[in-house]
């Protein structure tokens, strides 16, 4: 399917779900149920009942964003930290080093690249690093806001 918009915070409320081990066919079957019961205890602030409107907008769209996956409406330098530590475990000045500009020296998986290119918003331009590196298995990024 085509390019998925969502907002951050439903992405922030995907990505929670699936680092608690909760499949696609599991966030599918709950919210057909409308059972969001169990979500709470997973993550109290968040409203659950939001996926639960988006799901119903468009059933198909919302299996692609689960399946094909989904750019973030608008960005924020938080937002991406958090997609970032949510979906692909990276943890900031750890994994990577923060600007004013964005992001420099990330390391991520290429097979795992697809995705984060995908996730960000128009807001953002990713560039693979110039710097040698012989593992072909990974890719170093910078990530900068325009």
């Amino acid at each position: 399917m085509g390019n998925n918009k969502i907002s951050m915070m439903d992405a922030y409320m995907i990505e929670v779900l699936r680092s608690n081990n909760t499949s696609n066919d599991d966030i599918l079957t709950l919210l057909e149920n409308k059972d969001i019961s169990s979500l709470v205890n997973i993550k109290p602030k968040f409203d659950f009942n939001e996926l639960i409107k988006l799901y119903e907008q468009d059933k198909s769209v919302f299996k692609s964003v689960l399946v094909d996956g989904y750019t973030v409406k608008f960005l924020t330098m938080n937002g991406l930290k958090n997609l970032l530590k949510m979906k692909f475990n990276k943890v900031a000045e750890q994994d990577y080093e923060i600007s004013d500009t964005g992001i420099h020296h990330l390391e991520i998986d290429t097979q795992h690249f697809p995705t984060l290119q995908k996730l960000l918003s128009i807001n953002w331009i990713i560039e693979e690093h110039s710097a040698t590196n012989s593992d072909t298995s990974k890719k170093i990024v910078n990530i900068q806001i325009v």
